[in-house]
């Protein structure tokens, strides 16, 4: 354990959390806009935000493993993120759905690789509202490297809402000539 590292739920001394906070998070609903380890309430929900707000790099590691169950598309070749913005990447120091997908493409045996860059200053997705989060003016905005060939995709990102984020990333990918996308999350809302 290095500089006492605590569990985001219950406090306790752990190295990313404690097994009884896991076994206390919900699964994601099976209504959620796209496959999700956690549902974002409760336990579930403390847990992503320690990855997000709290340095809590650990906990990518438990959540890619329970997000390796529900990749449905046995030809992914890739993985990649969808990424927040270079402000954040610098208050916090790191992406966490880059530390998501990084760990998820290790326990799926696949490379991982950044293939969107995020457009603009669509601002956070957080506390808007399900027609904030849709509407054109403020949704996020996504550029793709160019693919060449039959490449399929495996899409992360930390919490799914209404699907809108993942949505742009998604047709960035395919404009750029991915063959298909996958698309999943850590956390997904009720």
């Amino acid at each position: 354990m290095l500089l006492g590292a605590r569990c985001p739920v219950c406090g306790r001394p752990v190295s990313s959390a404690c097994v009884p906070c896991w076994d206390a998070a919900l699964p994601a609903p099976p209504g959620a806009a796209v496959p999700a380890a956690v549902a974002f309430v409760g336990v579930g929900r403390r847990l992503v935000l320690g990855l997000k707000y709290r340095n809590g790099r650990a906990l990518a590691r438990p959540l890619a493993r329970r997000m390796a169950a529900l990749v449905a598309e046995p030809g992914v070749e890739l993985v990649t993120w969808a990424p927040t913005t270079r402000a954040r990447i610098r208050r916090r120091g790191y992406d966490q759905a880059e530390l998501i997908a990084r760990a998820l493409a290790a326990e799926l045996g696949l490379p991982c690789k950044r293939m969107l860059r995020r457009l603009g200053r669509g601002g956070p997705q957080t506390g808007r509202s399900r027609a904030q989060r849709l509407g054109t003016d403020r949704a996020p905005r996504f550029v793709a490297r160019r693919v060449w060939g039959n490449v399929r995709v495996l899409l992360v990102d930390d919490v799914v809402t209404t699907g809108a984020t993942l949505r742009a990333a998604e047709r960035a990918l395919l404009r750029a000539g991915v063959a298909g996308v996958e698309c999943i999350a850590a956390a997904a809302t009720p």
